[in-house]
């Protein structure tokens, strides 16, 4: 009796995976040597083909844009096996674009050992806020960090902006809040943001917020990263 309830249980879990909505999990690459440039990665099982796929990106941490070239995309044509989360993408995506001559590790130069230093971490499961304060023991800062966001339409047509305000307090006192984002970018499809990690840059010459996506599906939440640098010097 074991082998058929192992089979239900393992197709009850693919059915789980299928219909749940494409959750990508978030990846912290690495920074360049000189802490210029980040890398991070997204994976996950296509909602629409149940395919493993990856997505890399490179930014430019002083312009808080994407660098030149430094967005990359795969996706595989293999059967997506029960317990599979599409990690074997992201590897795969990394190896075969070391191959080439269009490799964004090699040319912004990304240690993946460098990957700074975390000062914030929503937790799976934790309840999102809106406004997070840290503090940073090496430099005696202060950080306070509010999210505000807004909404229009609902399902397929729901869209959302956001930014950020960072209010830095240092030893001689709070300096102007920073605003940081496009609070005029209202992007088609997402229903919510929320802040997923802060980072610091190696050199500790930046902030590094993770930014969570909940995009709208029919058959669940898809969820998409991004990310905003805040330059310190």
């Amino acid at each position: 009796m074991k082998k058929p309830l192992l089979i239900i249980l393992l197709n009850l879990g693919l059915a789980a995976l299928v219909w749940a909505g494409d959750v990508a999990n978030f990846v912290n690459l690495g920074f360049s040597e000189d802490s210029r440039y980040f890398m991070f990665g997204q994976y996950g099982i296509s909602e629409e083909a149940s395919l493993p796929y990856a997505e890399l990106f490179t930014v430019d941490v002083l312009r808080n844009e994407y660098a030149p070239q430094g967005v990359r995309r795969a996706s595989y044509g293999v059967a997506v096996q029960p317990g599979q989360n599409g990690h074997g993408a992201l590897l795969t995506a990394l190896h075969d674009f070391s191959l080439t001559g269009d490799d964004p590790v090699g040319r912004f130069r990304i240690n993946h050992l460098k990957t700074g230093r975390l000062v914030y971490l929503l937790v799976n499961g934790g309840s999102p806020q809106d406004q997070i304060e840290f503090r940073d023991f090496g430099s005696g800062n202060s950080y306070s960090v509010g999210l505000t966001q807004s909404r229009t339409g609902t399902g397929p047509q729901s869209a959302a902006s956001f930014y950020l305000t960072v209010g830095i307090t240092g030893r001689n006192g709070p300096a102007a809040p920073r605003i940081v984002g496009l609070p005029n970018l209202s992007r088609p499809g997402v229903e919510s943001y929320r802040i997923k990690e802060a980072i610091f840059s190696p050199d500790e010459s930046a902030l590094i917020f993770v930014i969570e996506m909940n995009l709208y599906s029919p058959r669940g939440s898809n969820i998409r990263y991004m990310v905003e640098t805040v330059p310190l010097r």
